[in-house]
C-alpha cells in the first residue's frame, strides 16, 4: 500500500486532479527514422503541463497506462529519457506507471520497491489489487489500481479463483481470452475497493475495449481469435485510464463509470495524421462522475499524404506548407521517374514513404487457372505490361512483347533440336 498526500483541488471544487497519458513507445522509429528527438519534445511538453497547469490547478498524479517503451529491450537513450522524465515529474507530483504489451514488465518494474514514494511502478499482476492511495488536502480520497498488460496464456492461471487449479475451465484455469483475465482482475479490485469506504476508484489498464477504433501503429494482442474486452468489466469503477490504442476516445462503459483512452502523445503512423494528440486532465470529485478535459499536445512535426505528378509536387506553391512535414507521397507519372526519392527530398527532406501509382492504373486480376504456357502471347504480354506499369498496354508495347516472346520460343526450340541431334 502507498499513501500519498496530494495538494490542491480543481476548477470543479473538491476533486482530485489527475493527468492521464499512455503509449509513449520510447525507442520507436517511423519508417526507419528515429523519433527520439520528437519523443523528447512531447515529454517535455507533458512535464511542462504538470509544472505549470493550464488552469492553475495542481496535478495530484500522472498516470502512464502502459507501453512506456516500444520493445522489451529499449535503446539506452530511451531509458535515459524515461529516467529524466520521471525525475522531472516527481519533483511536482506522484507518477504511477503500468506496463503494456510492448514493455518488458520485469525490466520496466526493476527497482519498483526502491523508488521514493512519488514514483510507483506497477508491473506485477499479483499486485493489481494493492492500490496507490492518494489523499487530497480537501478530503477527496482516490485509490489508484494498476492492471499491467495481462497475457491470457499466463494470467488465466494466476487470476483463476483460488489460483491455478481453482474453478473455471475444466482444467481449473480461466478461459483463454483477454475478456476473462481483465474481468477477473477487475473483480479482485472491486473486492478490495469494497473494504475502502469513502474512497473513489481509478483503474489503469492496457487493453482493447470493444467499440474503440484502432490505428495502424498498434501491435495486435489477439489471442484465440479474440482481442477485445467489454467496457462493462469496469462497472463500479469511477474512472478507467486506458492504454494500448493510439487515438483518444471514449468506448462504451457500464453506467456510472467513465472509461477513456488518452491515446499516444505522438503520431506513430500515417493513419494517425489527422488525430489531435492529447493528454487528459481528469477531475475525480468526492461524489459524482469524473470530469475529463483533453489538453492538446503540439506535435514536433506535422504529417501529410501527398499525391500527383512529380513536376507538380516539386513546383506547386500550395504544397510549401508541407515542406517540413513527415510526408507519404504517391507519384502518378505514367513512367516511374528516375531518382524519385532523391528528387522529392530536394523539396520534402522528411519524406518517409514514396509510391509510384500511374494515373489510369488498372486491375487486371483474373479468375480461373489457365496455364501461362497455354495463353495467347499478346494477352500474356498485355497482362504483364499492365501489372508492371499499372496502365493499359499500348499496341506498340504488345507488339514488342510478342516479338520478344516469339524470339525466345524460337531460340529454345533451336536449342532443343541441337541437343537431340
Amino acid at each position: 500500500m502507498c499513501l500519498v498526500r496530494a495538494v490542491g483541488g480543481s476548477a470543479y471544487g473538491r476533486a482530485m486532479r489527475l493527468l492521464h497519458t499512455s503509449d509513449w513507445h520510447l525507442g520507436r522509429t517511423l519508417h526507419g527514422v528515429s523519433l527520439h528527438e520528437a519523443q523528447s519534445a512531447v515529454l517535455d511538453r507533458i512535464a511542462g503541463l504538470v509544472e505549470n497547469p493550464p488552469d492553475g490547478v495542481p496535478i495530484d498524479a500522472v498516470l502512464v497506462a502502459g507501453d512506456v517503451y516500444d520493445r522489451g529491450v529499449p535503446p539506452v537513450e530511451s531509458v535515459q529519457l524515461f529516467e529524466w522524465t520521471l525525475s522531472r515529474l516527481a519533483q511536482s507530483t506522484t507518477v504511477v506507471v503500468t506496463s503494456g504489451n510492448h514493455d518488458s514488465a520485469i525490466r520496466l518494474g526493476y527497482g519498483a520497491g526502491l523508488f521514493r514514494d512519488r514514483i510507483r511502478m506497477i508491473t506485477d499482476p499479483a499486485l493489481l489489487d494493492l492500490p496507490v492511495l492518494l489523499e487530497g488536502s480537501d478530503g477527496v480520497q482516490v485509490a489508484v489500481y494498476g492492471i499491467p498488460y495481462l497475457d491470457p496464456d499466463h494470467a488465466r492461471a494466476a487470476l483463476a479463483p483460488g489460483g491455478a487449479g481453482g474453478p473455471g475451465e475444466p482444467d481449473g484455469l480461466l478461459p483463454r481470452s483477454h475478456q476473462a483475465v481483465v474481468a477477473a482482475a477487475c473483480d479482485r479490485i472491486r473486492d478490495d475497493l469494497a473494504r475502502r469506504d469513502g474512497w473513489r476508484s481509478v483503474v489503469m489498464a492496457h487493453a482493447f475495449v470493444a467499440g474503440a477504433e484502432p490505428s495502424d501503429s498498434e501491435r495486435s494482442i489477439m489471442v484465440g481469435g479474440v482481442d477485445r474486452v467489454a467496457g462493462t468489466v469496469f462497472r463500479g469503477i469511477d474512472y478507467a485510464a486506458l492504454g494500448h490504442l493510439h487515438g483518444p476516445q471514449a468506448p462504451a462503459a457500464a453506467d456510472g463509470s467513465v472509461v477513456r483512452y488518452s491515446g499516444s502523445p505522438l503520431r506513430y503512423s500515417f493513419s494517425e495524421q489527422h488525430q489531435h494528440k492529447v493528454v487528459l486532465l481528469v477531475d475525480v470529485p468526492a461524489s459524482g462522475p469524473a470530469l475529463v478535459s483533453p489538453v492538446e499536445i503540439e506535435q514536433p512535426r506535422p504529417m501529410a499524404t501527398l499525391s500527383g505528378r512529380l513536376d507538380e509536387l516539386l513546383t506547386d506553391a500550395a504544397l510549401s506548407v508541407h515542406e517540413q512535414s513527415w510526408v507519404r507521397v504517391t507519384v502518378t507519372d505514367r513512367v516511374r521517374p528516375d531518382s524519385l526519392m532523391d528528387r522529392l527530398k530536394t523539396r520534402f527532406p522528411h519524406a518517409l514513404q514514396v509510391f509510384h501509382e500511374p494515373e489510369g492504373a488498372i486491375d487486371r486480376g483474373r479468375s480461373g487457372t489457365t496455364a501461362v504456357s497455354e495463353r495467347d502471347p499478346r494477352e500474356l504480354g498485355a497482362d504483364f505490361i499492365a501489372h508492371v506499369t499499372k496502365t493499359e498496354a499500348s499496341r506498340g508495347e504488345i507488339d514488342a512483347f510478342t516479338a520478344g516472346y516469339e524470339a525466345a520460343v524460337a531460340a529454345r526450340r533451336a536449342a532443343e533440336a541441337h541437343e537431340v541431334a
